[in-house]
């Protein structure tokens, strides 16, 4: 591929070889067959793939330096861009807005449930209606309809299927089913992927093809007669279908299809099993099915209940390998029918009619952004995993649990001749560590979208791409791609430098309704911030007041009446016994709880936050952070002037703002005054960091 070009064109540079003249040998496979094939035929180095590869890495080096410096002139200081980085911040941010902005609608979903003989004794059929957009004035129509009227089986029609094995792992796949299955992030996933492969246990972990090595077609099918049978033999060579593929190594598989298991760390064992049957599997034949759908007609309503099943005939690759999704499928499939006949009657045990409503889009998860930049051809296999790291430490995006809300529904019911209908409840919206955009991401990315709107373009990156593959092909030059891009890029630099005004996400949210101040909410220094009157340029002037926003709170959605209640803190939630106060705040660091000059953050699987809190559970939260810290005491000298401490790495002496290490051949607790002053005037002087440059 094009990095692997490279690196043999910066080998010859390093060792004084000439590159025209030089010979490479390059094989997608690590086999004994496709080593000695290329040995066999060294070729030249391919400039023009190295100029394909330069093309990228200098373009995405300006993107990175030149923008860079912009948001920390125009947002705030250490903020990052980059060409796959603000694509997938602008994903993250597009889709909170479209959920922000959906309104559900609702219609009834209509199920039954009939009692039926088996050869087991009394068994049950439900079934359900696939009429849409049925209201609640539709649905008890139905429900009298259906009280009135005999049921019987319809039509029973019975069809073939087949199901087929997916393609062994690339990168992607691999980061998408670990999250799925496994429950791994997506940096996770490749550092122990890493280790396996280090180890032996697998092919090159970072690829975006499909295919295998026949060696490794041939060792599977091994495996599978002897393991299977031949029955479950069906060797497949897979192609992907993404076109910017470069396809430089084979699909991640085992090494040795003899290691069913690996001796390694509980993370190595789970992600080798879950390689090792995926690999095995897409040699596997298809799953045979018979799927099977039944309708059931009631005689004084137009209404028809419908009942499917997927019956597995002969299992195939499902022995080995099922492919999780991302959704939670059709719930109402089963594995099996009552054995019924066409015409036969039924006698129905209950009908019900339940509001349901449609939903947006789900926010992103790890494996499903990468699912959605691979599709958009953004990014390559080995820059997935930093890229989401990337926008999690620049807090451009958080990864995250959140409870749901409770949400009335309508609910009516047919049984016994009676037709019913009730509110009931039920908490929707909750979220498991999905990815949710922060504040300052969706600053970040509206500025570029406003001043730098064709980097963030999604249609950037492909365009780019075809001329980065004219440019492998030797149909166009790397320099004059570099150029056609830079001179209106430099000039949205300057323009944006000299008139963009700063991005603060301020929104003015209306007037207090006592003082008439005006309340607003914005970017400040420690992060988004709600604000209650202007900064007035009079001596003496009146102060605004800041408070910090909730966790879950947002600029774009937070209320008027929401931000007056961030300014009820902090609250006094009452005295210890000894008539001090307790206190609870937000701070810089999130909320917390205070007594005296004692400070307990307030955790946040704690179900508590600075609004909620009462004063039972603040002061257990006070105690422990006592106790906590006296443990960290191990002596105190001069009225606790030097202080001898527990720290993360060991212990320590303190004295005001300064640390000094213990020798290791020291007894921290059984040191003397003079010997602590002792250790504090031979402590060497600081080392004084510097900047790496970039």
């Amino acid at each position: 591929d094009r990095e692997g070009e490279a690196i043999s064109w910066h080998l010859c540079e390093a060792l004084g070889l000439d590159p025209k003249e030089a010979k490479r040998i390059s094989y997608t496979e690590v086999t004994k067959a496709a080593i000695e094939r290329a040995i066999d035929n060294p070729r030249k180095i391919n400039l023009d793939l190295v100029n394909a590869q330069q093309a990228r890495r200098v373009l995405d080096r300006i993107v990175g330096y030149e923008v860079s410096p912009v948001l920390w002139k125009k947002v705030r200081p250490s903020l990052s861009a980059g060409r796959v980085q603000s694509v997938a911040v602008r994903l993250l941010v597009e889709r909170e807005r479209t959920i922000m902005e959906f309104e559900p609608t609702s219609s009834f979903k209509i199920k039954a449930e009939f009692a039926v003989e088996t050869s087991e004794g009394q068994g049950v059929l439900q079934a359900t209606s696939s009429k849409k957009n049925v209201d609640e004035k539709q649905a008890l129509v139905y429900l009298e309809e259906a009280s009135n009227s005999e049921y019987f089986v319809n039509s029973i029609v019975k069809k073939p299927g087949k199901k087929r094995p997916s393609p062994p792992f690339t990168t992607s796949t691999l980061q998408q089913e670990a999250g799925r299955k496994l429950g791994f992030s997506v940096s996770r996933t490749m550092s122990v992927a890493q280790r396996l492969y280090e180890a032996g246990h697998i092919t090159y972990m970072r690829t975006d093809s499909q295919s295998l090595a026949q060696v490794a077609i041939n060792n599977a099918q091994t495996t599978i007669r002897n393991t299977y049978g031949d029955k479950y033999s069906n060797p497949r060579q897979f192609s992907t279908k993404n076109s910017s593929a470069q396809e430089a190594h084979e699909a991640i598989r085992p090494t040795n299809f003899g290691n069913t298991t690996v001796n390694a760390e509980f993370d190595e064992s789970r992600l080798y099993d879950l390689i090792y049957k995926r690999t095995i599997a897409s040699q596997m034949a298809d799953a045979e099915l018979e799927r099977t759908t039944m309708t059931i007609g009631l005689s004084k309503s137009e209404l028809a209940l419908e009942a499917k099943a997927e019956m597995i005939l002969f299992d195939g690759f499902l022995k080995v390998y099922l492919e999780s999704k991302d959704d939670d499928g059709d719930d109402d499939l089963k594995d099996v029918l009552p054995p019924l006949s066409e015409g036969q009657s039924l006698d129905l045990n209950y009908m019900e009619a339940v509001e349901r409503f449609t939903k947006p889009k789900p926010r992103y998860t790890e494996p499903s952004l990468v699912k959605d930049l691979e599709e958009l051809g953004i990014g390559r296999p080995s820059t997935y995993a930093p890229t989401i790291t990337t926008i999690q430490k620049r807090n451009y995006a958080e990864k995250t649990s959140r409870e749901g809300v409770v949400r009335d529904y309508r609910y009516c019911r047919l049984e016994k001749g009676n037709v019913t209908s009730e509110t009931r409840s039920e908490t929707v919206g909750a979220e498991k560590m999905k990815l949710f955009p922060t504040d300052i991401g969706m600053v970040v990315n509206d500025f570029l979208v406003e001043n730098f709107s064709s980097i963030v373009d999604f249609s950037f990156t492909a365009d780019l791409e075809a001329q980065f593959d004219k440019v492998a092909l030797g149909d166009l030059g790397w320099d004059v791609v570099l150029d056609e891009f830079y001179q209106p890029f430099r000039e949205m630099v300057v323009d944006t430098i000299e008139n963009a005004e700063r991005a603060v996400g301020e929104r003015v949210l209306g007037d207090h309704p006592e003082t008439g101040e005006v309340v607003k909410v914005r970017i400040g220094r420690y992060g988004p911030m709600a604000q209650i009157g202007e900064t007035s340029d009079e001596e003496g002037g009146k102060k605004p007041r800041y408070s910090k926003l909730m966790e879950g709170q947002l600029l774009e959605t937070i209320t008027l009446e929401e931000a007056l209640k961030l300014f009820e803190l902090p609250r006094v939630l009452g005295t210890t016994q000894e008539g001090k106060e307790v206190k609870a705040n937000i701070g810089r660091f999130g909320p917390y709880v205070q007594l005296d000059r004692t400070f307990a953050s307030i955790p946040k699987d704690s179900g508590f936050d600075a609004r909620s809190i009462q004063l039972d559970d603040a002061l257990k939260l006070i105690t422990a952070k006592l106790k906590a810290d006296e443990e960290r005491f191990i002596q105190v000298f001069e009225d606790g002037a030097i202080q001898v401490l527990k720290g993360r790495y060991g212990p320590y002496i303190k004295q005001g703002k300064k640390n000094f290490k213990i020798p290791k051949d020291a007894d921290p607790a059984k040191l003397t005054l003079d010997e602590v002053k002792d250790i504090i005037a031979n402590a060497p002087p600081p080392k004084r960091g510097r900047r790496k440059g970039k």
